[in-house]
């Protein structure tokens, strides 16, 4: 028998085997065969579109079935060259990945052996005599965005199939950043508007939190940050980037012609069908202009406290110090720890019909239904401290400040939280005390503070270990003491696979250090106690720092060891 053909029967043996161990049940058997007698197609590939079997164990039955070895693709490095063996458009039709070649035989991976038609086909267009192996879906789609690239490079093909791409790239290298009407055009061409939202698409793909466009002297940079952190992704050709920019420019309503100053608007885009927004900064760079997208993605935001992961304890804290009828309660934590994402999650615990809550933010991030939210324009006058003095006389029960910045809208927070108002503010600070001392330099006396702070909070957004290809492991003797780790944990790291893209982590979960400012604490606070006096005094109370919580989690299996030292660099071990 060639290589590149399979056995007959083998789609019978491979249902029998399913069956035997209890992979499939015969009723979505049933569904599936009836499915494949409508509209045809390989029973592998409608099991795997269906769901019906799980993907990793569908590739083991299948090798078995059809005495074809397995190959795990996810940390493979494939041979660029590979890519000129079979043409991307049947790479990607047949999901089919060139793994290696010698002479005239091409060794290839697939999700379906058994698609005997794709076989022959790519045989005879490519000119080799194929050999398959088995892989998992997921593991094939990583492969072929690794060695034919995704979305960007798919888009840019198709454009220059139909003769477009080309020409744009060559206008863009032309266009004088001077004349509007050059710019105009360039942001209505084809490969521009397909390359642009194909960016945007991508960001919401990956359940990015921001998007980078970063020109350079030879290369069009694009970052995307993922679960905190940033990786690079596809990017265009140079050349587009004036027509990219202008095109982002378009969309949130700026300037096209202002290449100077920095820029801010909002772009309202759907992906899907489901509308997302995005924050769109612009600023210039010595290359060009440098574009930051936000992206404010509704459909993945949680706004339920009780699912972010916190600690018990921390948590009831929290709840109760919201619950209060006066006070301020101030989180602290840097830039994407999800300081606002909390506050919201309070606030919709919070709102009842009898209440009246008012938040002034710079910019409003997410439209809350039920709260009456002020954007901060300083452009007109309309600042934190400004809002404030208004939103006073307007009787609220309930403030929530974006971000406590300077000392004017520090001072009328304070004044707030102690005539009968309960405050809710973020700040800028590497711990949870470490807000009182912020205060302090604000120019906010102590003994203010300490009448009117009824809980200070630090928040952190560690990444979790991938559950699809978690393993035990045993830390380092050296680390355990280091951090004083529980030695019976049960430690977890990621070895990496296609669906968390070989990082070995998926998604993120909330670390909150929760201080109560209890008699003894307000006293160290109103006599002018350092930071380190209150840290040493909420640890004899009992109180667990960020980095006990990060290390309850990692002993949990939770999140890596690397995690810990990450997110709670500065705490003392």
């Amino acid at each position: 028998m060639p290589e590149n053909k399979v056995e007959k029967g083998a789609g019978e043996r491979l249902v029998q085997m399913l069956i035997e161990k209890n992979l499939l049940k015969r009723e979505d058997l049933d569904r599936v065969l009836a499915l494949q007698r409508e509209k045809g197609g390989s029973l592998s590939q409608l099991l795997s579109e269906m769901k019906l079997v799980d993907s990793r164990a569908l590739a083991a039955a299948l090798s078995q079935t059809l005495r074809i070895p397995t190959i795990s693709l996810s940390r493979m490095e494939l041979e660029p060259s590979l890519a000129s063996t079979i043409s991307r458009k049947l790479a990607f039709h047949y999901q089919i990945v060139p793994v290696s070649r010698m002479g005239a035989q091409l060794t290839v991976a697939m999700a379906d052996p058994m698609n005997v038609l794709a076989l022959d086909h790519l045989s005879q267009a490519a000119g080799f005599v194929l050999t398959p192996l088995v892989a998992s879906p997921e593991e094939i789609q990583e492969a072929l965005r690794r060695l034919y690239g995704g979305v960007i490079t798919d888009t840019l093909e198709e454009l220059k199939s139909q003769g477009m791409a080309v020409q744009i790239v060559e206008e863009a290298k032309t266009s004088s950043s001077e004349q509007v009407e050059d710019l105009v055009r360039l942001t209505e061409q084809v490969p521009i508007v397909r390359v642009t939202n194909a960016v945007l698409a991508q960001g919401v793909i990956l359940k990015a939190s921001d998007i980078l466009v970063e020109p350079f002297e030879k290369h069009l940079r694009i970052r995307y940050r993922v679960d905190g952190v940033f990786r690079e992704g596809e990017s265009p050709p140079a050349a587009m980037h004036t027509g990219i920019v202008s095109r982002i420019k378009v969309m949130s309503n700026l300037n096209i012609a202002e290449h100077r100053m920095p820029q801010d608007g909002r772009i309202r885009f759907s992906v899907n069908g489901r509308s997302v927004d995005f924050r769109v900064s612009v600023i210039p760079s010595y290359y060009g202009e440098k574009v930051c997208l936000r992206i404010l993605d509704r459909g993945q935001m949680l706004l339920e406290i009780d699912r972010m992961g916190f600690e018990p304890e921390p948590l009831a804290e929290l709840k109760s110090a919201v619950q209060r009828p006066h006070g301020m309660v101030l989180i602290t934590g840097p830039t994407g720890s999800g300081k606002t994402t909390t506050m919201y999650a309070l606030l919709k615990g919070i709102d009842r019909p009898d209440r009246n809550l008012v938040t002034v933010e710079d910019p409003i991030e997410y439209d809350l239904v039920g709260v009456n939210q002020v954007g901060i324009r300083s452009d007109i006058g309309l600042t934190f401290a400004a809002c404030l003095r208004s939103i006073l006389r307007q009787d609220p029960n309930i403030i929530m400040v974006g971000e406590i910045r300077d000392g004017e809208t520090a001072e009328i927070a304070v004044k707030a939280a102690l005539t009968g108002h309960l405050v809710l503010s973020t700040l800028h600070a590497n711990d949870a005390l470490g807000a009182v001392a912020r205060l302090i330099n604000m120019g906010i006396e102590p003994y203010l503070i300490a009448a009117s702070v009824l809980l200070v909070g630090a928040q952190r957004l560690p990444r979790k270990v991938c559950p699809r290809c978690r393993k035990p492991v045993q830390p380092p003797k050296e680390l355990i003491e280091r951090y004083g780790l529980p030695p019976a944990g049960t430690y977890q790291a990621g070895k990496g696979c296609a669906e968390c893209r070989q990082t070995g982590l998926d998604g993120r979960v909330g670390l909150f250090e929760s201080v109560p400012l209890t008699a003894a604490l307000r006293k160290l606070v109103a006599g002018g106690a350092s930071s380190i006096q209150l840290r040493e005094a909420a640890r004899a109370a009992g109180f667990p720092s960020l980095r006990d919580h990060a290390i309850a989690k990692a002993a949990a299996g939770v999140i890596p060891l690397e995690e810990v030292a990450r997110t709670t660099v500065g705490y003392q071990e």
